[in-house]
């Protein structure tokens, strides 16, 4: 057997072989990827990242940048494909020969259907959503909303300050928003927001967004730590004054009045603030065939089909793209900043209370529900066994995402082409 069949048989070494001689930069970042995918799937499978993400993602990263070819049906990959996804079928601005790439590209790659029906409009932002919100108790909210509030405000600072500071990268508003939007901490609000203003970097500004919040939940634990003493997070908070139980009907009431108000101010937002509101309220109503489809399938079926495209999607060139690289900066800033933004809407609360409020439940301002609660309660344990957050902390949390789908919402509203 000689080394041409051999090479015909083994396409893929042959690929990599012929990329060390000719672009050895993109051959490199290939091989850094898959070492990066597999990485994700051991901290995944470790707890130390979200295992229902980052292991598709993971295994989806180190498979597609493995299994390139020389494959090129209708020019889309400049030279070299795979038979998984095509993001940039029917980019062009000849609608005859969009739809006939599309439905070529349809016939080739496997997951093209699930991208090109459930990611290229929104679908799965507004699934995912649905089965948050039916996890969502915003009971917790309503029985603090001024303090809830007040905190998911200061968490949104990475949003506030990385959106002028993308635009002297050289981005344009629309795109500054889009990658702003990070700093919120709500992936199924990037993958909306960039779609709607900034589609030429949906996928770049997705990838890099759910891979940093994955990183989010092993990191802040350690910026807590900087920012807040012991002493402090020590604290157990002070009970209320008057406890109320908060019933399912006022909690229903609640979701639908914020669901049409919302939609009302910010139409452009409509679709993620009706999934996540219609998730609630299916909650609230008690039917159980519904709650279940929710919280499992629905939920479960999008979140992994989710890792899994991000993953497939991640490949080098995508990286390697100069306008790119910047994001890898802005979008861990913009997280670093909502967390420390959050911290100290904690600290805000701790004065104005003397010293009753715990500044740790900052951090949960920050919207990746329930992630950054868990992390704010996990941090306070250790410091004190006895004291429980994590209602202060859910609260936050719920509150980040409608403040998340506000900020959202305006931002579309003012700058959507």
């Amino acid at each position: 057997m000689t080394g041409e069949m051999l090479a015909n048989i083994f396409q893929g070494a042959a690929t990599f072989a012929d990329m060390f001689s000719h672009n050895p930069k993109i051959a490199v970042v290939r091989i850094g990827l898959i070492l990066l995918g597999l990485l994700m799937i051991y901290l995944g499978k470790k707890g130390i990242l979200e295992a229902l993400l980052m292991i598709p993602m993971g295994l989806g990263m180190a498979t597609v940048n493995a299994a390139i070819m020389f494959f090129d049906p209708l020019n889309l990959h400049g030279g070299m494909g795979t038979f998984f996804v095509e993001s940039q079928a029917g980019a062009t601005a000849d609608a005859v020969k969009n739809a006939a790439e599309l439905i070529t590209i349809l016939q080739i790659d496997w997951l093209q259907p699930i991208y090109t029906f459930t990611f290229s409009n929104g679908l799965i932002a507004c699934l995912i959503f649905m089965g948050i919100g039916s996890l969502l108790d915003v009971g917790y909210v309503m029985a603090r909303p001024f303090q809830s509030m007040v905190i998911a405000l200061f968490a949104e600072l990475g949003t506030i300050i990385v959106f002028p500071l993308a635009q002297l990268f050289g981005y344009t508003p629309q795109q500054a928003a889009a990658i702003s939007v990070v700093g919120g901490a709500d992936g199924p609000m990037v993958l909306f927001t960039s779609l709607r203003l900034a589609p030429e970097l949906f996928v770049p500004i997705a990838i890099i967004a759910y891979l940093y919040l994955g990183f989010a939940y092993g990191g802040y634990p350690y910026l807590i730590r900087l920012m807040v003493p012991k002493k402090l997070q020590a604290i157990k908070p002070a009970p209320p004054k008057r406890k109320r139980n908060i019933t399912s009907g006022e909690k229903m009431l609640f979701a639908v009045v914020a669901c049409v108000l919302l939609s009302f101010l910010l139409p452009v937002a409509a679709p993620l603030i009706f999934s996540l509101f219609f998730g609630v309220v299916i909650r609230e109503s008690g039917v159980k065939e519904y709650i279940d489809l929710l919280q499992g399938p629905v939920l479960f079926l999008s979140t992994m089909f989710l890792g899994l495209m991000l993953g497939v999607l991640c490949d080098a060139n995508t990286i390697m793209d100069p306008k790119v690289l910047p994001l890898l900066l802005l979008g861990i800033l913009a997280l670093l900043i909502s967390g420390i933004g959050g911290l100290l809407g904690g600290y805000v609360l701790y004065f104005v209370t003397r010293g009753k409020f715990n500044p740790v439940i900052g951090i949960a301002g920050v919207s990746c529900v329930p992630t950054t609660a868990k992390v704010a309660q996990k941090v306070v344990s250790k410091a004190n066994r006895t004291a429980i957050i994590l209602p202060e902390a859910l609260g936050a949390n719920v509150s980040g995402v409608i403040t998340s789908a506000i900020i959202a919402g305006i931002f579309c509203s003012l700058l959507a082409k």
